[in-house]
């Protein structure tokens, strides 16, 4: 495991809000952040997800829409359990990103013999998840917010230093 930060915009820009996270990542790609973040676009790709979390993670940043009963556009930060999500833990999905279920990408990591490290979500309440492309109102006011909490892990990942950034990025969230 190294002292690097993935942070990975997951969902479905053809299903509504489902795009947030896919626009979140596409404001941070060049946004200047440290040499050790990387930030991509995984869309619905849960494989390609799986196999660069792979490579070692200390953190990762998943930012996706994600119902929790909220306002629409209400953002929040959460600790995932990944040994959790790939045990077929079926309540509330954390996920929903129509092909990126988080049991699969971290059984996935499983078979390939590697660890997810601390999984931070970055979520936002959708308004609507039906077929068409386009954020929602709430949801595209959501988007700086977003944007301006994953760069406040991000300098607090920095100031901890490696190997102690993990604890730091989860106290430093919202």
């Amino acid at each position: 495991m190294t002292g690097r930060m993935l942070i990975a915009g997951v969902g479905n820009i053809f299903l509504g809000d489902d795009g947030f996270g896919v626009e979140v990542a596409g404001r941070l790609a060049d946004a200047g952040l440290p040499d050790w973040v990387r930030v991509a676009d995984y869309g619905i790709s849960g494989m390609h997800l799986a196999y660069d979390l792979a490579e070692g993670f200390e953190t990762t940043v998943l930012v996706d829409a994600s119902p929790r009963g909220e306002r629409p556009g209400t953002v929040y930060v959460m600790e995932l359990d990944a040994g959790r999500a790939q045990a077929g833990d079926r309540g509330i999905p954390l996920l929903d990103a129509h092909g990126m279920q988080p049991d699969v990408v971290f059984g996935m990591l499983d078979l390939l013999g590697a660890e997810a490290g601390r999984v931070l979500l970055v979520g936002c309440e959708p308004a609507s998840t039906e077929p068409g492309m386009g954020l929602s109102a709430p949801v595209a006011a959501a988007v700086d917010e977003a944007v301006r909490i994953v760069h406040d892990l991000v300098r607090t990942a920095e100031a901890a230093g490696p190997g102690t950034g993990s604890q730091a990025v989860a106290e430093g969230g919202r």
